[in-house]
């Protein structure tokens, strides 16, 4: 069933942020008001967008409804209020459109069975979700230098990453597969829901592979976050580094997805943000961003494109 649009008005966005987004609202507290107000704005929308898709009990009409939604983004109008405060926000942050249309456009693929080939297939389908996100933050938070663009796709692409790994069963279950299908071979998609010894092997393969993956974009984001305010800079540190863990403890499983779901708990949590204030990526001098992370990402908006 659609969130109706009243339900959602009525939601401050840090509270949105606290219930759905517990590890950003939890690294938010080392923001500034200013700052963790806009990005929950930016996360309610995103959220909003996101429970279109994946609350619809009718794709129709989840595709009217996300059609409604780019026309008034479209129109800069819109009498929905969610939609209509992320307008105001991306008028204030000066958001560009392409890379919002972007976002829109990986989220509206999931109405549609996941249909991932390869690589490429994974890695664009996670810079429309959550690379753009990046772009966007950087906006939210004033963010001038050029050169943070691709570090920022890369951290949101190593959250998706993430985030593919610990749902891997999940998804599955709801007949979405975020794994390439060259990965998986002869087996199909919904036998990752399976927990037999050879299903069993393919996901735990799979899931090892993908946080792999994750760990070279999330060395990337780090990379960029010199280009961050200060402020800014220890508290998006602190929600990648509490996301990583995540990957973390599902390492330390085995890369078991069939033990139930990974959580962080609060004290490790804690554990982390501490180590993470105390650390500095950025103390080493800057190296330019790596374009073979992107090798695949050619024609996005600001994706680092191989030189010619």
């Amino acid at each position: 069933m659609l969130i109706s649009d009243k339900a959602k008005s009525i939601e401050p966005a840090v509270s949105v942020l606290a219930h759905h987004g517990k590890s950003f609202r939890f690294a938010g507290r080392f923001l500034d008001k200013r700052q963790l107000v806009d990005c929950a704005r930016l996360y309610r929308f995103c959220r909003f967008v996101d429970d279109l898709v994946d609350e619809a009990s009718d794709t129709d009409a989840a595709q009217r409804e996300l059609d409604r939604l780019k026309n008034d983004l479209e129109l800069n109008l819109s009498t929905t209020p969610v939609i209509q405060d992320f307008i105001d926000l991306a008028t204030q942050c000066q958001m560009q459109s392409d890379v919002i249309s972007e976002l829109i456009r990986g989220i509206e693929s999931d109405l549609q069975p996941a249909l991932i080939e390869n690589d490429a297939g994974l890695l664009r389908y996670c810079y429309r979700v959550a690379g753009t996100v990046g772009l966007l933050m950087c906006d939210v938070l004033g963010v001038c230098d050029p050169k943070a663009k691709a570090h920022a796709i890369d951290l949101g692409i190593g959250m998706q990453l993430t985030n593919i790994a610990r749902d891997i069963k999940e998804d599955a279950e709801m007949g979405r597969c975020y794994v390439p299908s060259q990965w998986l071979g002869e087996f199909s998609p919904q036998g990752l829901v399976e927990s037999s010894t050879s299903e069993s092997e393919v996901a735990i393969g799979s899931v090892q592979r993908l946080l792999s993956l994750a760990e070279n974009f999330y060395e990337s984001g780090r990379a960029g976050l010199r280009f961050l305010p200060p402020r800014a800079r220890q508290g998006i540190k602190i929600a990648a580094s509490v996301y990583r863990e995540i990957g973390l403890l599902i390492a330390k499983r085995g890369f078991d997805v069939y033990s139930g779901r990974v959580y962080v708990s609060l004290p490790r949590k804690i554990q982390v943000a501490l180590g993470a204030l105390f650390s500095d990526p950025c103390r080493q001098p800057y190296a330019p961003h790596k374009s073979d992370l992107h090798v695949y990402l050619k024609g996005l908006p600001y994706a680092h494109e191989l030189s010619r």
